[in-house]
């Protein structure tokens, strides 16, 4: 009985050791890796007192087939909205002038990035092109098939071909995921 117990504990940490995660990067390691091998990027604005935010890390980037795609298409970075940290971007340097560090868990001023990209909710998957253009923020939590439209939509540039939202409705309602749940 006592091995059977160990054998299963052991298959068990095994395969956490294994699991596969998205490859999540700093907002500079992206823009540089972006330089040397283009590739769209990413981004998951989140705060650390956000409920939905929480939800995305558990049940949607957890999605296999989603940190697959993800993980080959994009380069994802996991910026925390309300954080302190320094960013390079645009010939521009962002930080968080107002961040209080013993607020660091509750709600704290918002970063200048944040504010930048248009961010104004909690989560929000922001998609930036190939020259770090601004594709769309995408706010809400997303199921891994919801997310899955967005992911599909940018990485193709079928979001070129619609001028209007019939044409987005129109793609909207023709998707079909692929991302088993």
């Amino acid at each position: 009985m006592k091995k059977c117990i160990i054998v299963v504990v052991l298959l068990l940490g095994t395969t956490t050791l294994f699991a596969q995660t998205i490859n999540w990067v700093s907002m500079d390691e992206a823009l540089a890796l972006q330089q040397k091998a283009p590739k769209k990027i990413l981004i998951d604005m989140y705060t650390s007192w956000c409920g939905p935010c929480k939800m995305l890390d558990r049940n949607t980037f957890t999605n296999k087939d989603l940190i697959a795609f993800v993980n080959e298409h994009y380069y994802a970075v996991k910026f925390n909205a309300e954080g302190n940290e320094v960013v390079n971007f645009k010939d521009q340097k962002f930080s968080n002038p107002n961040y209080k560090p013993e607020m660091a868990k509750r709600r704290n001023s918002q970063h200048e990035l944040t504010r930048f990209l248009g961010v104004n909710a909690y989560p929000t998957m922001v998609f930036l092109g190939l020259d770090a253009e601004l594709l769309a923020p995408i706010p809400g939590y997303q199921t891994a098939q919801q997310l899955e439209l967005y992911l599909k939509l940018f990485k193709d540039d079928t979001y070129k071909e619609m001028n209007n939202q019939e044409a987005f409705n129109g793609y909207y309602k023709a998707f079909v995921p692929s991302f088993m749940p």
